[in-house]
């Protein structure tokens, strides 16, 4: 019998629910509108249409890798990030919900910034909290630091993307050594390093264990080395007064707030996500040791 988009869809999300997705409304949504090619607004519009068997089939493909553990957003190769459709592949992170929070309390530091003040977005992955800042705080200029090449593609992609050429840059550089002069100073910088300690990967779920890049994963013994490499190494290129953002997983910002104020920085917060999970580790550049 033929089937409709709308009860592809209806079917499909279903399947998703009870493999214990959570959200299986957006998932099979972009699962199915990437297998037919349409937007969602496509979608929506061409619910009642019958769907070719050649692109069901195509469709269900896509649905086993994902009951296999293949990540959506690895799947269509894009993923919304802040309001913002961003280009993701495997050799970067998936932008989640979590990171949002940081995103957000950089955005309101860097709008207070006057026109032309810089911003570093340091191991920036995809580029998504870089492009976050520049697109809500169009005054600054705005660079993402990667080490990845790989990653660094995706980087130029995403500025292409959003429209921010103008505004936003990518350099190559590691979070773990010390930044060269020509990088020039900077009045914020932000970072979602990697923080997983390097005992704990192999336990991690298989959606994020076997596709995620354990470059942008493994933080070292602890967890703690790149908080300790950046806020010691690069606040040297971080302006009197400037400061520095973090994102830090569960239990660490406690330990990331101490090496912060053992380098210097003050009036240091801490700001916990949706989940009530302290998220966000955040402080001032105030005198020099």
């Amino acid at each position: 019998m033929a089937t409709t988009y709308n009860n592809l869809y209806l079917d499909i999300r279903q399947q998703l629910r009870q493999w214990g997705v959570e959200a299986a409304t957006l998932e099979a949504r972009e699962l199915v509108c990437f297998g037919a090619g349409k937007t969602r607004e496509e979608l929506s519009r061409d619910g009642g249409l019958y769907v070719s068997p050649a692109l069901e089939r195509q469709v269900r493909q896509l649905v086993e890798r994902r009951m296999a553990g293949e990540p959506v957003a690895y799947l269509i190769g894009e993923w919304e990030f802040y309001g913002m459709p961003l280009d993701i592949s495997g050799d970067v992170l998936i932008p989640r919900p979590d990171t949002e929070v940081l995103a957000e309390q950089a955005i309101g530091y860097c709008r207070t910034l006057i026109e032309g003040g810089r911003v570093l977005d340091l191991c920036a992955g995809s580029g998504c909290v870089g492009l976050a800042v520049a697109a809500h705080a169009p005054q600054v200029r705005v660079v993402l630091g990667e080490i990845s090449d790989a990653a660094l593609r995706i980087c130029r992609q995403n500025i292409r993307r959003s429209g921010l050429s103008g505004q936003v840059v990518s350099v190559r550089t590691d979070a773990r050594e010390k930044p060269e002069k020509s990088l020039g100073d900077f009045q914020c910088i932000v970072s979602n390093p990697p923080y997983i300690p390097h005992g704990d990967i192999a336990g991690l779920d298989s959606s994020v264990k076997d596709y995620e890049p354990h470059l942008a994963l493994d933080g070292g013994e602890d967890g703690l080395d790149f908080y300790r490499s950046i806020t010691e190494k690069w606040r040297e290129c971080l302006n009197p007064g400037g400061r520095l953002y973090f994102e830090v997983g569960i239990g660490q910002a406690d330990q990331v707030l101490r090496i912060m104020r053992s380098q210097g920085f003050g009036d240091i917060q801490i700001v916990k996500d949706t989940h009530d999970i302290p998220r966000v580790v955040f402080g001032t550049l105030f005198t020099e040791i």
